[in-house]
């Protein structure tokens, strides 16, 4: 994988309390983890933000062909 430098000013207190979280990791690390929890983050949020619309063309509780997923749900719940 190809590196890219980078060079920033970050908040000391908390890059303090993430190294102390992670003892042994590089700088470089930590960014990479970050970075990649961020995206991660937005990825969720876009799903999220897919079936919220999803959910908006075709609500819960409207019957079709196979029933209504209010009523599976419901049933699901129950079983447990």
């Amino acid at each position: 994988m190809a590196r890219t430098r980078i060079s920033t000013t970050v908040d000391h207190e908390l890059l303090m309390r993430v190294r102390a979280l992670h003892p042994g990791a590089t700088d470089a690390l930590i960014i990479d983890d970050a970075l990649t929890a961020l995206l991660a983050r937005e990825r969720a949020a876009a799903i999220d933000a897919a079936y919220r619309s999803a959910y908006e063309l075709h609500p819960i509780d409207v019957s079709d062909a196979w029933g209504d997923l209010g009523s599976f749900h419901d049933a699901v719940t129950a079983s447990r």
